[in-house]
Parts: structure tokens; sequence; C-alpha cells
């Protein structure tokens, strides 16, 4: 009887708790981030200037200002392109998750969040390419702050009934309905009818459903396989290879022509990544299987499975910067990762709290945060609402302020443009004066050869970084701790 008892308490406090996180990170304080006009801003590989060539104003730009102050140099075409990117936050009320009883990941997901959103711009650069924007990103409306008196207080009360009377069960909204192509009336309405198809899709992968091929729902039953549950800290290392897994394992016809690939020891063997691109998926690309989304036109960019190569390749590696804290040292490497298209973000943030980092200006990280609680959003139907989906307000932390544990990700079309990124990569991380060892390293070869993968335990999995003494290669000595 005393068991039963304290696990109805048990059970009790984690609904509780639910509630509580459900209801703190509902509130979207209003914070302004300031830009300088005087420096070049880095967004995944393209660069803007905020200051026209005539102005002569204050050498800090406010963000979240009005309209007008935007009309200088590139700030609007720079808050159009952050806010097409894919934003995942935290979510309630959608269906349990595998092996809870939790509707909602507020307060421990955003490490999933993070990479989801990584994940879904790998597919953009997929799909639609890195020069795409979303058109109605302009209209998006900052995010207000919320008052206890008015929208949450209701929400508490929701929240804290809906706790005390079970889990709430939406329907399964099952497989994402992809809208039906009308006529256009040209070319140009065709091409951005055809953009706007991809783009609705490749939302629908991420909803938080059972069936969302890359949802939550997915990624912590991936994460079972890791030692992780609903409800526990996720690190940036095993994120990557529930990333992977996920990836590889969704059912989709247009995810057949992409797959996911993990470093070993901070080391991309080479061979392994070919592998990857050459790998057939059941003797059929993508585009020649019953029910995938139409091939792009020849101004889009082409799936990476209609390529003579086979499978684009999402390259994911995981690192560590620094020892307790990140290496100022490594800044001077994040952010010649971070101007390269072929980049896909890092997947880190600050300690125990996880963001996706997509850019820089001088010394800070310009990132996209998950921790705000919004709605379950059912994908199934052909116009569900996008807004939700996509942030208006980036946000900046100093470089000495992110954990130094992270997981950085690329994107490669196929085999040639894998030579050409580790070329170009092999360059960037050649060691300066100051900075003796790399971040990771470029291997010929296959993994197997080294024989590093071997009882790896879900632990050991999130220091990828720790090098294995038995290694013969020229650069078993290179990478120590700075």
């Amino acid at each position: 009887m005393e068991n039963k008892g304290s696990d109805e308490v048990e059970k009790l406090k984690t609904k509780f708790l639910s509630a509580w996180h459900n209801v703190k990170y509902s509130w979207a304080l209003k914070s302004k981030t300031s830009f300088s006009r005087n420096s070049p801003v880095l967004l995944l590989g393209k660069c803007y200037h905020f200051k026209a060539e005539d102005d002569d104003s204050p050498t800090e730009a406010c963000y979240e200002a009005s309209d007008e102050d935007f009309v200088m140099g590139d700030a609007e075409a720079f808050r159009k392109d952050f806010a097409s990117r894919v934003w995942l936050t935290y979510r309630e009320e959608f269906p349990p998750l595998p092996g809870s009883t939790l509707t909602s990941d507020c307060g421990w997901g955003c490490m999933l969040r993070a990479g989801q959103m990584m994940l879904a711009q790998a597919l953009v650069l997929h799909f639609l390419g890195r020069d795409w924007t979303w058109s109605e990103a302009l209209a998006l409306q900052p995010l207000d702050a919320e008052t206890w008196t008015t929208t949450a207080a209701k929400r508490l009360v929701a929240s804290l009934e809906a706790s005390l009377q079970g889990p709430h069960r939406p329907t399964d909204p099952g497989l994402p309905t992809v809208p039906q192509a009308q006529a256009p009336g040209s070319a140009e309405e065709a091409d951005a009818h055809l953009k706007e198809m991809y783009h609705r899709t490749l939302v629908s992968w991420f909803g938080d459903s059972p069936s969302a091929h890359l949802g939550l729902h997915r990624l912590v039953r991936s994460g079972l396989t890791f030692g992780r549950q609903a409800g526990d800290w996720y690190g940036p290392a095993v994120v990557a290879h529930i990333l992977k897994k996920a990836v590889e394992e969704a059912m989709d016809p247009g995810l057949a022509g992409i797959t996911a690939y993990v470093s070993q020891d901070c080391t991309v063997y080479s061979a392994d990544v070919v592998e990857s691109h050459r790998a057939p998926t059941a003797g059929q690309t993508s585009a020649e299987r019953p029910g995938a989304p139409p091939p792009p036109r020849n101004n889009q960019p082409a799936a990476a499975s209609t390529l003579p190569d086979g499978r684009a390749v999402i390259i994911l590696i995981p690192v560590r910067l620094g020892g307790e804290k990140t290496n100022p040292e490594y800044f001077d490497f994040a952010k010649s990762i971070l101007s390269l298209e072929y980049c896909i973000g890092i997947i880190g943030g600050k300690p125990k709290q996880a963001c996706y980092i997509v850019g820089f200006q001088d010394d800070s990280l310009i990132y996209m945060d998950p921790h705000y609680c919004q709605s379950f959003v059912d994908v199934s139907t052909s116009d569900f609402p996008l807004q939700s989906y996509h942030c208006p307000s980036p946000k900046k932390m100093p470089f000495s302020k992110m954990d130094p544990s992270c997981t950085i990700g690329f994107y490669s079309r196929s085999i040639q443009d894998y030579e050409r990124i580790s070329q170009e990569l092999s360059k960037v991380l050649q060691p300066s004066a100051k900075e003796k060892y790399p971040a990771f390293t470029f291997v010929q070869g296959h993994g197997r050869d080294y024989d590093l993968s071997g009882g790896l335990t879900p632990e050991k999995r999130e220091w990828p970084f720790i090098r294995d003494p038995r290694r013969t290669v020229a650069t078993a000595g290179d990478f120590v701790l700075l």
C-alpha cells in the first residue's frame, strides 16, 4: 500500500510540474535584441549589412523596432531570411509520448527541438535551396508578453485541471496530407505554389503526433534505444544519433533521397560518407516512388535522389569546444563554420538550456530559442497554420556563454559536393598560431577500420570526443582539450 501511495504522489508531482512548465514557457517576455549597424551579420552562410551608405545614425540598431527602422541596408532581407527558418518549440496537449504519460515537452525537450530545427534546415536546403524565403515571413508579429490576469491565468487553470483529470488524448492526425496542385496562371506562380507545397509538407514531418516521421514522438522512441526517456535531459551528441536513426527509419517517400551520418570520435570518415551517398533505397529513388512530392523544376534545387550518386547526406559532428567552459580560441572557427551556406547550424547553447545557433555578429552568436510553449497543431489538415513554426525574433548571446558540448551540422548533396566540402573544411580546420588543435578532422577510409564503436554505451555516446589510444593514424595525438 505504501508503494502504491508513493507512486500516486510521484505521478501527481509529475502532473503539477508539467502543468507549471506549460505555464512558465508560455510567456514570451518581450526582450529587444540589438544589432550593430557597423558590423556584418552572418546567417547560415548569408552576409547582411544593416547600415546604408549614407546612414550616419548611432551604431546600435534594435531588431524589435518599427518597420521604418529597417529600410537601411539589408536589415529587411535579414529579417525575412531569419523568419523563414523553421522554428520548433515546446508544445503542449499532444498525444502521450512513447513510454510515458507526458503530453508536453516543456522543461526538458529543448535539445530535441534544437535538433529538429537543424534537421529542418537541411531539408530546406535539400528541397528548396538556401535562397528560399517564406512569402509571409515579414508579416509575422513579434512575440508579446502575456499577463497573469488574462491568457496566462486561464492557461494555468486549464493545465492544472487537465493534469488532475489525466492526460489529454487528441486524435492521432495520421499521415500529413499534401495539398493538390492547382493550375496557376504563370510559371512564377507555379514555382511559388510548388515551393509552398514543399514548405508545408516539410513542416508536417515535424508534427507532434506518433505518425509524424520526424516528430517528437519518433525522436523520443528512438531515444529509448540510447537509454533516454521522455522527461530526461538529452545532450547534443545523443541527439545527433537520434536524428540519424529517425531519418533512416522515416518511411515517407519524400525522405528516401536523404540520409544522415554521425562522426565518430570527432572524426569524419570519408569512405563512410561516400558510402552513405551511394547507398540505394530499395532499388528506387524517392522521385520514382508513388506518393512522393513532385519532382523539382529546372530552377528548383534538384533532390539528391535524382542525381547519379544517390542520396544526400546530413553530416552531424558532435564536438567539445573546450573543457568546463568554451575556449575562446574556437570562436573564429565557429564564425568560419557559420559563414558556409552548406552549414545547417549548431545545436548546443547554454548549459542545460539548448538552442539552435544559426549565425553571429561580432562576438555574439545568433540563435533560435525553443523555450516557448505553444499549443498542439494538427498538421494532417491541408491548411494548418504555419505561423507558429516561424520565429520573428532572433536572440543573441556572447560566445563565452556557450556550452562547450555541441553538435555541428552540414548538408552534402552529392559525392562531388562532399569532396568540395571536405576540402574547404580541412582548410578551415587548419590550426592557427593560437589554436593548436582542430575541433574535428577528416580521415580517409571507414570508421570500422579503426574499431572505435564497439561497446559504446549511451553514456559514452555523450562523450564522442574522448579518443581511443589504439588509434594508429597520424592524427592520433592531435586532439587534446585546450
